[in-house]
Order: C-alpha cells, then sequence, then structure tokens
C-alpha cells in the first residue's frame, strides 16, 4: 500500500466515527441525554487516531516530504490543510471543555459540544475530500518510489513507536464500535 492509500485507508475509518458523532450531535439536539461516555471515546478516537497519528503522517512526514520536492508548504493546499488540522483541534477542545458542564445538563455545554461536533464533522468531511481528491494525487505525482518508500515505512514506525503495539488495530475497533458495526 502506498502511503496515500494508507491515508486513504484511515480517512475510511475517520469518517465512520464523524458519522458517529453528527449522530449523537443530532440526538442530542433532539433532547437526548448528553452520553459523556460515548463522546469521551469520540474525543479519544479524535485525539489520538485522527491527530495523534494519521494528522503525524501528515504534518510530520508527508507534508514535509512534499515540500522538500519544491511543494510550498506555507501557502496553497498544503498551508489550508495544516489551517484546517488546527481548526479542528480548536472544535475538539471546545467539545472537550464543555463536556463536564453538558452531561450536568448546562444548556449552554451542551449547545457548545452539539455545535462544535457538527462543525467538526463538517470541516473534516470537506478536509478529507481535499485531501483524497486534490492533495493525495498531487503528493502521487510530485513523490518518487524511494519517496513512496521511505514514507511507507515511516508510517510503520509511527503507529509502532508513537502509537505502541496493537493500538492502531485498538482504534480501528472503537471506530466500529461507534459506527454501531461491532467490534
Amino acid at each position: 500500500m502506498t502511503p496515500t492509500e494508507t491515508l486513504k485507508h484511515e480517512h475510511r475509518i475517520i469518517l465512520m466515527v464523524l458519522d458517529a458523532a453528527e449522530r449523537e450531535a443530532r440526538r442530542i439536539q433532539a433532547g437526548g441525554a448528553v452520553d459523556t461516555e460515548k463522546i469521551e471515546k469520540m474525543l479519544d478516537f479524535i485525539r489520538n487516531f485522527a491527530d495523534r497519528c494519521h494528522h503525524a503522517k501528515e504534518e510530520d512526514l508527508l507534508f514535509v516530504r512534499m515540500g522538500q520536492r519544491g511543494m510550498p508548504t506555507d501557502s496553497g493546499p498544503i498551508a489550508v490543510m495544516l489551517y484546517e488540522h488546527n481548526e479542528g483541534r480548536a472544535r475538539v477542545r471546545a467539545v472537550a471543555d464543555a463536556l463536564p458542564q453538558a452531561a450536568q445538563g448546562n444548556a449552554a455545554a451542551i449547545a457548545t459540544v452539539t455545535a462544535n461536533l457538527l462543525a467538526y464533522t463538517q470541516l473534516l468531511r470537506a478536509h478529507i475530500d481535499k485531501e483524497d481528491n486534490i492533495l493525495y494525487p498531487m503528493a502521487d505525482r510530485l513523490l518518487t518510489p524511494a519517496d513512496q518508500r521511505t514514507l511507507a515505512e515511516a508510517f510503520e514506525r509511527v503507529e509502532a513507536e508513537e502509537m505502541g503495539a496493537g493500538v492502531h488495530e485498538r482504534y480501528h475497533h472503537l471506530a466500529h464500535e461507534l459506527a454501531g458495526h461491532g467490534g
């Protein structure tokens, strides 16, 4: 699997959790109680799988190599992706910060949780679409076969060393659980 194929596969897993997050926000907006445990699992997935693993592969490895191959990193598509990663982190922080009060029934906190979950899902869906259909094809044209091999090996190291043995797979199972597909 090429590095961009690996990232696209991870996008499919992330999209499962985005669907679950949107369903949860809509359920709460319809008058449902805040399921703190479920939302905390979503935040764990987003912070660790989507951000610490997936976005790290992009930011620390793919985007850097694309920059080395001549693509600007401070403007254009890479700069937009970096901006959107940071915007997503801000939305996730807002959910996490409001969750304790939302769990106690605070209406303003509940509104903050649902609004930021929905904004995050919209942001990330559009972001994933841009990466899959614009940025990754550019990367595939830009990167040499040696770059592809080096990145693939580096991605495996991120999963093994940064995340830990079996952690990547645990988050795949969590995504399926949150999506209602079983583990």
